[in-house]
């Protein structure tokens, strides 16, 4: 093949679009960097002013908390001994030894004595002392007493597993209402004595009989705290 010759009027002068772009480099190169500056100045110009915002906080003043006093939890019981073992007697019994029987027929109802008119005696409600009765005092409000003695019990006792039993005394007059509690055997703590003289206080009866008639009776019952 023979090369042709490229006619002039065709206007190719040689120059290739990568010299083109290396010619107008220095103005791309400068108008950018104008522009950048020009951006930054509007940002500066008219971005709006920022503030820190005040993150001071005060320390709210400490107060002392007096400690409740120590409990002294008492030793451990000491164990129980083994009973001894029985020894059966070597008495002779006679075989003639007979017992009377018992009957009612002996003993009428009838003829039990009538109540005791305490009119002109002492009043029995200023201290504990045996007032005979046929029918014990029943309590009415177990389910209000069981919340009073989960609630009166004293924490610190309770979390330590301490528990004890206090004897109270009631006196109950003829309609079945506690008019006075007295500790009769303490269990120990002074504060568990406290805390059942609570629980006494809102316990309710029903009244005593001494045959067919309310009397008014001082009956001790106990009061136990315990860990469940």
């Amino acid at each position: 093949m023979t090369a042709q010759a490229v006619p002039s009027d065709t206007g190719f002068t040689g120059e290739t679009a990568n010299d083109r772009l290396k010619k107008s480099w220095d103005n791309w190169f400068w108008g950018s960097i104008m522009a950048a500056v020009l951006v930054h100045f509007m940002v500066f110009q008219f971005w709006p002013q920022m503030n820190a915002e005040d993150v001071s906080f005060v320390a709210a003043e400490m107060e002392a908390i007096e400690l409740p006093p120590e409990i002294e939890i008492p030793p451990p019981p000491e164990a129980i001994s083994r009973p001894a073992t029985p020894v059966i007697a070597e008495a002779e019994v006679a075989e003639d030894i007979t017992i009377a029987p018992t009957t009612f027929e002996d003993n009428p109802v009838s003829e039990l004595p009538p109540p005791p008119d305490n009119s002109g005696n002492a009043d029995v409600s200023t201290n504990p002392t045996f007032t005979p009765y046929t029918v014990a005092p029943d309590l009415i409000n177990r389910n209000d007493v069981g919340r009073a003695l989960e609630r009166e019990y004293p924490p610190l006792l309770r979390d330590a597993g301490i528990g004890g039993t206090t004897r109270v005394w009631f006196f109950i007059d003829e309609d079945g209402r506690v008019q006075d509690t007295r500790v009769e055997t303490s269990s120990g703590h002074a504060q568990l004595d406290d805390a059942a003289l609570k629980v006494a206080d809102m316990m309710r009866f029903t009244a005593a009989l001494n045959r067919d008639k309310k009397v008014p009776v001082w009956v001790a019952f106990p009061i136990t705290f315990q860990v469940r």
